[in-house]
């Protein structure tokens, strides 16, 4: 059975959870938005940050932490900040890394997205 996970981040009026967690395995897709809802300023270094801040807080509240992603799958929309993302990213994880693929895209759901995550994590 599936069940959702509450969290503090702005609640969106669109249709969906930011996490929903079915046999032990988390599922979510976080975005560089902030508590009002608006995307962070300050280009790709603050949104890598506030995406991977926003996933931390979703698997605190989840009742686990970064250690327990198993992989992750990169959205940017330049090729040139990846090498940015992997710095930050590199900030937020220890060895053994997640599994993980990282993918240049022509937009994102919101126009001035640079990036998004979409993660999976183990969960008990």
């Amino acid at each position: 059975m599936k069940r959702a996970i509450k969290t503090d981040l702005y609640a969106s009026p669109a249709p969906l959870e930011w996490a929903v967690v079915v046999n032990g395995i988390l599922y979510t897709a976080q975005i560089p938005i902030d508590a009002r809802g608006q995307v962070v300023e300050g280009g790709i270094e603050a949104q890598a940050r506030q995406t991977l801040d926003n996933l931390r807080h979703t698997l605190q509240a989840a009742g686990c932490g970064l250690e327990a992603v198993t992989q992750v799958l990169i959205y940017v929309t330049d090729r040139r900040y990846l090498a940015t993302v992997n710095a930050i990213y590199a900030e937020y994880f220890q060895a053994p890394y997640p599994n993980r693929a990282a993918v240049v895209v022509a937009g994102l759901a919101r126009e001035e997205m640079l990036v998004e995550l979409v993660v999976y994590a183990c969960v008990e």
